[in-house]
């Protein structure tokens, strides 16, 4: 009986966790492919079957979709990484005893509405608005210059939005990091560049994946910024999915679409961790 125990100790701990999953990840997902193959209309109902066309049917009429959010995904969440991780890495070694203060700051924006804010940035980024109508006055820019309704607007609305969850994983992680180690690479005649590659770079890869995962993931998914700050031409395959579930109601094709997405994410992360994960940055590194 001690040794069953032993054995089953660790999946009896674990159950509570698989629950959480059968219930609110597994049920769902059964439930929406469910749908994906299923027939009918929102009048009459819907029954069961076996029609995996509809798969070939979403890929080939909304495939541009798909690529354009992944792109605007990929895009966003670069750039992201680009600005976050100076802001994260100066508040982690410089901020000394302000350090809440900057992140408080930096997440202030951020208990305001998601729509409120990303309506602010579409009066900041309108043709007339105070940012752009004083500059085609001057003459700095052309009078039909816009950047609204354009895919930088869109890219430019998901980074703004996203910038605080790359921030905080980065800035966990780098506020780890044990200064000796940096002081130690000085005192062997490494530069900084060196030291930051060598260094600080290894260590804070953790952050740097959770912080990919974070915003990847919700903007490739996102219809908001889209719909919102982009036009026609820049929808997003959540803005798809979206007017399929409540405009069109063709359920069917939105939970395709959905678990088409789902499947593409969890390929594209995979794939992520496989090459860039924190294990190759670190085997890299050293």
């Amino acid at each position: 009986m001690r040794q069953l125990r032993g054995i089953l100790a660790p999946y009896l701990l674990s159950l509570p966790s698989w629950v959480y999953l059968l219930i609110f990840f597994l049920i769902p997902l059964g439930s929406m492919l469910g749908m994906a193959l299923a027939v009918g209309n929102p009048l009459t109902g819907y029954t069961m079957s076996d029609n995996f066309s509809i798969f070939g049917q979403a890929l080939s009429s909304f495939g541009d979709s798909f690529i354009r959010s992944f792109w605007y995904g990929t895009a966003s969440t670069i750039i992201t990484l680009a600005m976050a991780y100076p802001v994260a890495y100066w508040i982690a070694f410089y901020g000394g005893r302000h350090k809440s203060t900057f992140l408080f700051l930096i997440m202030l924006p951020f208990f305001v509405s998601f729509v409120i804010r990303v309506l602010a940035w579409e009066f900041i980024l309108s043709d007339n608005s105070f940012v752009l109508g004083p500059l085609k006055e001057m003459g700095i820019l052309p009078e039909k210059f816009r950047i609204l309704s354009t895919q930088w607007a869109v890219i430019g609305g998901l980074v703004y939005n996203s910038f605080a969850y790359y921030v905080l994983p980065l800035y966990v992680v780098l506020e780890k990091i044990d200064r000796r180690l940096v002081r130690a690479a000085n005192d062997l005649y490494a530069s900084p560049v060196t030291a930051f590659l060598k260094i600080i770079l290894p260590l804070s890869a953790p952050g740097v994946f959770a912080g990919f995962l974070l915003v990847f993931v919700t903007n490739v998914g996102d219809f908001v910024n889209a719909a919102l700050l982009g036009g026609p031409g820049t929808y997003m395959i959540g803005n798809i999915i979206q007017d399929a579930f409540f405009l069109n109601q063709n359920y069917p094709m939105a939970a395709a679409l959905s678990s088409m997405l789902m499947l593409m994410l969890m390929l594209a992360i995979l794939l992520y961790s496989k090459t860039f994960g924190t294990d190759t940055i670190q085997e890299y590194a050293a």
